[in-house]
């Protein structure tokens, strides 16, 4: 059945690839860290993994056509298709699917994950344009 799943949705093999991933890393750490030492334990996880990634991702926004010198950096965008936001937060709140909504806006891709560290189960959500 879970076969049928990963199919069932757009990406949903690299989703599910993505998300076991970091399933690993919140089994091995918990919760209680910083971002900053789930996104490095990712990148290990990802890399093990041979799932292909590019770490803070800078992003650039366009205005009527004009791009503007401000950029965002994504923590990972994996396979080219799908951007990764991680939080190490309470719980994933609006704010958060607005930044990924936004993120996908400015790079036409249709599809996002967060992955929140902070709680004591990993939290994650599929966020599609």
């Amino acid at each position: 059945m879970q076969h049928l799943l990963q199919e069932e949705y757009y990406l949903g093999k690299e989703t599910y690839n993505i998300i076991g991933a970091a399933i690993e890393v919140h089994k091995e750490l918990g919760n209680g860290f910083l971002e900053s030492v789930y996104q490095e334990a990712l990148a290990i996880e990802l890399t093990d993994r041979q799932i292909p990634f590019q770490k803070e991702q800078p992003l650039s926004v366009q205005y009527k056509n004009q791009l503007l010198n401000k950029r965002f950096f994504a923590d990972f965008l994996c396979y080219n298709e799908v951007i990764v936001e991680l939080k190490a937060m309470d719980n994933i709140h609006e704010d958060h699917l607005a930044q990924v909504l936004n993120y996908l806006k400015a790079t036409n891709l249709k599809l996002g994950l967060i992955l929140n560290f902070g709680t004591s189960r990993l939290q994650y959500k599929r966020v599609i344009l």
